[in-house]
């Protein structure tokens, strides 16, 4: 019932997870999916295996112990422990016995794979690695375009005044949005669209559109 993952680490099955926890296979399968869209792009997630059958469904999907014990960690108490019961077991057969060491090919033969398990371990650290460096490289860019984009729009903004802004500066005085809209469309200088608080976003116009419809200078 369970297999064995190109990285030899043993994995368990969806299937085997149904069994273990009484639960039908397909609702297995459906809370894995609700696992992975949680997840997001974590990278580890390359380390989950979906098989599917000749017709390109899934039949099974193989989850290492982490991604198991993530899994059924909205099961209840008997199905988490049956699961970890049997992860304990899996862990134990694949445990490496240990070599005659008063056989020299035997202890050289030992050494040899122990050196070649370290390196593979060091190598899949480093890509993991290099995953999460190259996501939190690209979120890092995300947010400084966003930065950046947004201290242009404040620049920008300093040419422009709400209605609402314009009549705090102007004591509660009362202005018309239409006149606004056709100084606006006279000039040519489109409304341009601000945050508000109360209404999501309203328009805000440029100095001269002030200027033109009501002769006032927009304070920065």
């Amino acid at each position: 019932m369970n297999q064995i993952a190109k990285t030899h680490n043993p994995t368990m099955s969806s299937r085997e997870i149904a069994e273990l926890t009484g639960k039908r296979h397909h609702h297995v399968v459906r809370d894995v999916r609700a696992m992975i869209d949680a997840l997001g792009d974590e990278p580890d997630l390359g380390h989950l295996r979906e098989e599917k059958d000749a017709r390109g469904y899934t039949s099974c999907f193989h989850l290492d112990r982490y991604y198991s014990e993530v899994l059924v960690t909205g099961y209840d108490v008997h199905r988490r422990a049956a699961v970890i019961r049997r992860w304990m077991e899996l862990e134990q057969k694949a445990a490496p016995s240990l070599p005659d060491f008063n056989d020299p090919i035997a202890a050289a033969e030992a050494w040899i794979e122990a050196k070649k398990a370290e390196q593979v371990a060091i190598a899949t650290k480093a890509e993991i690695g290099s995953r999460r460096e190259a996501t939190a490289m690209a979120t890092a860019s995300t947010a400084t375009r966003r930065a950046n984009q947004l201290e242009r729009d404040l620049d920008r903004s300093k040419d422009y005044c709400t209605i609402k802004r314009m009549s705090m500066l102007t004591h509660g005085q009362k202005y018309n949005w239409r006149l606004l809209k056709s100084a606006s469309q006279d000039l040519g200088i489109p409304a341009i669209d601000v945050f508000d608080a109360n209404y999501g976003t309203v328009k805000a116009y440029h100095a001269d559109v002030w200027m033109e419809a009501y002769g006032l200078e927009v304070v920065a």
